[in-house]
């Protein structure tokens, strides 16, 4: 045909048989390929299910096309026929059984109308097909060996048919259908389109994918036979082992069963199943060739008989360690799942415990901020008589007219009004800082006279305690900086006022270095120093130390606090070092970036500015000169500066 086909395109006839071999081998090489890749499917279908792993389509390929060229070598196509004949047997009782389930036991109501295929909502072995094809399998097999006589073994094929189409419904109704399904599929689910796979994250459609319950959402097909750890929990008594057990229970005593269940037992099953399979693989082999070669046959049983006993042997010692894989396995798998349950129970806690903490940190933050409230609305309740009383005590202390008595007591309220006002004060800034309403500014100073000024506030008051005071300044600190002069102030004031207040003997120390943007400030006494235990406690709002012996220093004790509190809110950090009875060194680390070029305010001094005398003539004052804002852009700059200082309480 094809010489024909081929004759009518050339002309040469040994080209048309060299067109027609050509086209021969690449049509045997497709159809084996392609029958190859088909298998590749079902080895790596029934591979995942059977081990939870997925070996590739590759691999398979090349595992049939490699058992193809073996048997082709070692000749298999001499008993081609008898081969195909037994796998006739096989095919035709696999056939049967599913057309009879399909034909027979479908519309009589012995099995599922629908058709299922997802592994989750099936169990392992179902009797009805898989006992019917063994059944007829078996007595095929046997009448194809001729021990039912010429006749049967010619049609060995066809009673394996026969068996399995009556076996089939017979077994199912024995068995009432109860084997076909493990569990009955989610009916809400037939209103998506499609379903998200919990482990790959892929869609498929309802139709392929089932409800896990060791993950607690649905999975696809392929998952779910790849996923080993979850030791099918949809379906816990469809198992394989589960199906042998039960039906072991009911065939066998109850004393073999528990031997069997050790794990001596286990091992003499299991030795003794794979024996037996080589001992049939041998002797289908030796059947075989001593019925070709009959004048060898003592010597191939001889040799057979040799390869069973090594292979049995190598077997026993395979199985043993095999046995005790599996139990090493099991104990592994229960150790992770008992973690795991810890794990989860431990994660359980944990988020009860960020529940708690979340709900307590509401409460804390809820009653911080009507704390802030409270003290805001009592400060300035306070602050209005506080400073009649505080204005009326300076006014009457001044006046030459009081007696020695009344003088003393003008003191003792005026004192006790600045105690009172600068405790409002303090309060309130760490209210403030806190409720993160503290309002930072940044602006240009000049750090040396900055810090000149602090040292010239100082210095005097050290002198009276016949205290040294000593000011060490880098070279490296720039001139200009950029930084909140309020706050600074405010934290060298509070570290060098109490460093006088706590020192008797010695000095003061103020050291300043500056390096990378980065400035430190050293503040050092040779004061009683503080204990180890109370150095967190006098960063607390009226935290004191505790030592023995010690003289009651006045003051607020909020100093400290709101140091702390503003150097974290400038970005830099406090820390303390201190000996009982050597000093105490706090050294504050600020960002204070450098300024290259100032502007023209930053290096000005506003000393005020001018008005006219009071007009004692007409009874009244005169007008004030213009603002110095109308005139020279320069004075009004300096003037608006000078404004915008005072408003920042600077």
């Amino acid at each position: 045909m094809y010489a024909v086909a081929f004759g009518y395109m050339l002309p040469w006839p040994e080209a048309v048989m060299l067109l027609i071999a050509c086209f021969v081998v690449v049509s045997q090489l497709k159809i084996n390929v392609m029958n190859a890749y088909a298998g590749s499917l079902t080895w790596s279908n029934f591979f995942s299910r059977l081990t939870h792993s997925h070996p590739g389509r590759v691999v398979w390929l090349l595992f049939n096309v490699s058992i193809a060229l073996l048997l082709m070598e070692l000749g298999i196509y001499r008993v081609l026929e008898e081969t195909l004949g037994v796998f006739s047997i096989f095919a035709m009782a696999w056939l049967s059984a599913i057309s009879a389930d399909l034909f027979i036991n479908k519309p009589l109501g012995l099995s599922p109308p629908s058709i299922e295929f997802k592994r989750a909502h099936l169990y392992d072995i179902n009797p009805v097909g898989t006992g019917a094809m063994v059944l007829a399998t078996t007595l095929a097999l046997i009448a194809h060996a001729g021990h039912f006589g010429p006749a049967a073994a010619a049609l060995s094929t066809f009673l394996a048919m026969a068996v399995a189409h009556v076996v089939v419904p017979l077994i199912a109704i024995a068995t009432r259908g109860r084997f076909y399904l493990a569990r009955k599929p989610r009916l809400h689910w037939r209103n998506h389109d499609t379903l998200t796979c919990s482990i790959c994250q892929n869609d498929f459609e309802p139709e392929y994918m089932a409800y896990c319950p060791t993950y607690q959402k649905p999975i696809c097909s392929l998952c779910c036979s790849l996923d080993a750890r979850c030791h099918d929990l949809c379906k816990p008594d469809t198992r394989l082992a589960r199906q042998i057990g039960a039906a072991s229970d009911k065939l066998l005593p109850a004393w073999l069963v528990e031997k069997l269940g050790t794990r001596l037992g286990r091992y003499a099953l299991t030795s003794t199943l794979a024996i037996a399979a080589i001992g049939l693989l041998l002797a289908a082999i030796y059947q075989q060739t001593a019925a070709h070669r009959p004048d060898e046959a003592v010597f191939v049983g001889e040799t057979v008989a040799l390869i069973f006993f090594v292979f049995a042997i190598i077997t026993n010692i395979a199985t043993w360690f095999l046995v005790l894989a599996h139990d090493t396995r099991h104990v592994a798998e229960e150790e992770s799942l008992r973690q795991n349950a810890l794990l989860m129970k431990e994660i359980e806690a944990h988020q009860k415990t960020d529940a708690e903490l979340q709900r307590a940190k509401e409460a804390a933050e809820a009653a911080n901020n009507t704390k802030s409230r409270y003290v805001v609305g009592l400060s300035h309740e306070l602050r209005t008589p506080l400073n009649a009383v505080l204005g009326y005590a300076q006014v009457l202390e001044r006046s030459d007219d009081n007696p020695t008595p009344t003088q003393t007591g003008l003191k003792v309220i005026r004192r006790s009004a600045e105690h009172l006002s600068g405790l409002i004060d303090g309060l309130l800034d760490i209210s403030r800082i806190e409720a993160g309403r503290l309002q930072v500014y940044s602006n240009e100073i000049n750090i040396r006279d900055f810090l000149d000024q602090i040292v010239d506030m100082f210095r005097p008051q050290a002198t009276a305690k016949q205290l040294t005071f000593d000011y060490v300044r880098s070279p490296n600190l720039p001139t200009f900086v950029r930084t909140d002069e309020k706050r600074l102030r405010q934290i060298l004031v509070n570290l060098l006022s109490n460093a006088i207040k706590f020192t008797e003997t010695g000095g003061i120390k103020l050291s300043v270095d500056y390096r990378s943007q980065v400035a430190s400030f050293t503040v050092s006494d040779t004061g009683r120093g503080i204990a180890e235990a109370d150095q967190v406690k006098v960063f607390e709002p009226f935290g004191r130390g505790q030592e023995k012996g010690a003289t009651r220093t006045p003051g607020l004790d909020l100093g400290l606090t709101i140091t702390k509190l503003l150097s974290e809110t400038l970005g830099g950090e406090i820390s303390l070092t201190s000996e009982p009875g050597k000093g105490s060194t706090f050294r504050v680390r600020l960002m204070l970036s450098a300024v290259t070029t100032p502007s023209s305010t930053a290096d000005r001094h506003i000393v005020g500015y001018e008005r006219t005398a009071p007009d004692h003539r007409r009874g009244r004052r005169q007008r004030r000169s213009p603002r110095p804002d109308a005139g020279d852009p320069a004075t009004a700059r300096l003037y608006r500066a000078d404004r915008r200082r005072r408003a920042q309480g600077t």
